[in-house]
């Protein structure tokens, strides 16, 4: 596996991590572990598509990043 790949492969591990401790109820959608997860998995994810140069999942961990940063200013309240 190349280096792009681990990036990858480490980003999405983190967004199914928060998404099955959400479904086995061992964090909340509010927590701040679950958001920081998504928020670093997505950018991960995004920064592994971008290296890959493949647009639609640029798109996609795109706006998953931009939905945990509105998730993370809500959960700080700014």
């Amino acid at each position: 596996m190349s280096y792009i790949d681990w990036i990858g492969f480490i980003g999405v591990f983190q967004i199914l991590l928060a998404y099955f401790l959400n479904v086995t109820n061992k964090l909340k959608h509010t927590d701040l572990s679950f958001i920081l997860l998504n928020l670093i998995g997505a950018v991960l994810a995004c920064t592994a598509s971008i290296l890959l140069k493949y647009l639609p999942f640029i798109i996609l961990e795109g706006i998953w990043t931009i939905v945990s940063i509105i998730l993370l200013f809500k959960h700080y309240k700014i």
